[in-house]
């Protein structure tokens, strides 16, 4: 954390929850991807420090984005030059099918009122291709706070993105989850802390938006 960190950084005025990719398939029982991710979502406890994260960004009166990854059908990439590794895995498991339970939101993550859901992204990162700078410098924000899915690849992407376009990053180490530990070390212990100005824990992060005194 940067000695800039503070409840004073954290104003509503220009702060932005950034919920990656809360879709069935990766945060439910009985997802695609759930059987993947579920021992380290669970060792984490992911959903429950992402429901603690959002109740507490609309308390503060942040602004709360909804960040998807495109929702897959099954003429999708089939003209493409190249696909990504993670890609040729969707189109085959057709992960995020559109108009399945599997794309549709967690139940504890539905976009409220005033709530922004962006543009799908096609890969990693939730700024390639949508309108997420845009809305988030029509709204004044200069602060993001990441949480969701998955950590090495759409939540590392976009959070290193957001540094490069000139955003304040925060990543709340456990309101994000991955398919193994290994991965979680990579994102949060190895690359996080080369380009995120703040690598947090959920309690952390309440303790300073409450200006210390959550505890």
């Amino acid at each position: 954390m940067t000695s800039e960190t503070s409840e004073a950084l954290y104003s509503p005025d220009r702060t932005a929850l950034l919920i990656i990719d809360p879709y069935n398939d990766f945060l439910s029982e009985g997802g695609k991807l759930w059987p993947r991710g579920k021992e380290v979502a669970e060792g984490v406890g992911l959903l429950d420090h992402m429901r603690t994260m959002l109740a507490t960004a609309r308390g503060q009166g942040f602004r709360v984005f909804i960040v998807p990854h495109h929702q897959t059908t099954p003429d999708d990439y089939v003209t493409w030059d190249h696909l990504s590794p993670t890609q040729q895995r969707i189109v085959r498991q057709q992960t995020f099918a559109a108009g399945s339970w599997g794309a549709e939101w967690h139940p504890d993550f539905q976009p409220g009122e005033g709530e922004f859901v962006t543009r799908q992204h096609w890969a990693s990162s939730g700024f390639a291709n949508t309108d997420l700078d845009f809305l988030l410098k029509q709204h004044h924000v200069r602060n993001v706070v990441l949480i969701g899915m998955r950590a090495n690849t759409c939540v590392d992407t976009t959070a290193r993105f957001g540094q490069e376009l000139g955003y304040h990053v925060t990543l709340v180490r456990d309101a994000i989850a991955a398919f193994s530990w290994e991965e979680m070390t990579a994102t949060c212990d190895i690359n996080a802390p080369l380009y995120a100005h703040a690598v947090l824990t959920t309690d952390e992060f309440v303790d300073i938006v409450n200006g210390g005194d959550s505890r």
